[in-house]
């Protein structure tokens, strides 16, 4: 079984619909409203869960009832969870915006995941170790972000760095994989990385080589990211070719915008074969 190690975030998504977001100073009504589980991290582990990958994950909660709700979540998912508890800081929570095109724009409080430092990484280095691929994004401080990545390196595992979201300041991390989208390339323009550019409706590009995107009616657009790069990892895990662990990524991602809510988009290892089959490259 491929074995997939994951450092990040856990939050709670807190998502309003609505027709337009609100100008500086005024007030709109919402559509709708929903609590989703979220963190680009614990998405990510979740999703590599589902398409039957073992999956290790550091993170750092709250101990309040968010943080008891994750427990459960990655219980039922089947995620081995080193799950920090960092009272007296929160969970994370994510507001959500969504527009009727299905774009959303995204707000973070990072709450507990700040208390996340290169001790706890230390403590979880033995499960890294074991990993075939450890993947990390930048939900928790960048610092430990990157010794997560350095730590599996000097181990020989392989390594994915989702720079999302993207860093106040560039980085050029020594990594296998970086996998920006757009708008967060040119804060990692300097890593030594193969990278993998995201670009949403477009697909994705390999070593300038365009892989298309799959056929999807969007009806949001949150999570895609993360559905990626779960499916990107566990292709990699599993010893699969560059080019087909992107059009994993893709499919994925496709899948993903069909769903409201991010937990519940995220495809199975039956959905994923499903969607493959719809595009040959």
């Amino acid at each position: 079984m491929a074995r997939v190690a994951i450092v990040g975030s856990y939050g709670v998504g807190l998502t309003v619909e609505l027709d337009r977001v609100p100008e500086a100073g005024e007030t709109v009504v919402g559509r709708s409203f929903r609590r989703d589980h979220g963190g680009k991290g614990s998405n990510q582990a979740v999703g590599a869960a589902r398409l039957g990958a073992d999956v290790d994950f550091l993170t750092a909660i709250g101990d309040d009832a968010f943080g008891h709700e994750a427990i459960a979540l990655w219980e039922t998912e089947g995620v081995h969870a080193e799950a920090v508890l960092a009272p007296p800081a929160a969970t994370m929570t994510a507001p959500i915006f969504v527009e009727p095109s299905g774009q959303n724009r995204i707000v973070i409080v990072p709450g507990a995941l700040e208390r996340l430092t290169r001790a706890h990484v230390d403590a979880f280095a033995e499960r890294i170790a074991r990993a075939d691929v450890c993947l990390v994004q930048l939900e928790i401080p960048v610092d430990t972000a990157l010794y997560a990545l350095e730590v599996a390196r000097r181990a020989g595992v392989r390594t994915i760095l989702n720079p999302a979201p993207a860093p106040t300041e560039p980085i050029a991390p020594e990594v296998d994989y970086v996998t920006p989208n757009e708008t967060e390339a040119a804060a990692v323009q300097g890593a030594r990385a193969t990278v993998v550019l995201t670009l949403g409706e477009e697909g994705a590009e390999l070593d300038g080589v365009r892989i298309p995107a799959f056929p999807a009616t969007a009806v949001d657009t949150t999570g895609a990211g993360d559905a990626f790069n779960a499916a990107f990892a566990v292709a990699l895990a599993e010893g699969l070719p560059d080019l087909d662990a992107v059009r994993w990524g893709c499919a994925a991602g496709a899948h993903m915008v069909e769903h409201a809510g991010v937990v519940p988009g995220l495809p199975t290892r039956a959905e994923l074969e499903m969607r493959l089959q719809w595009q040959n490259v």
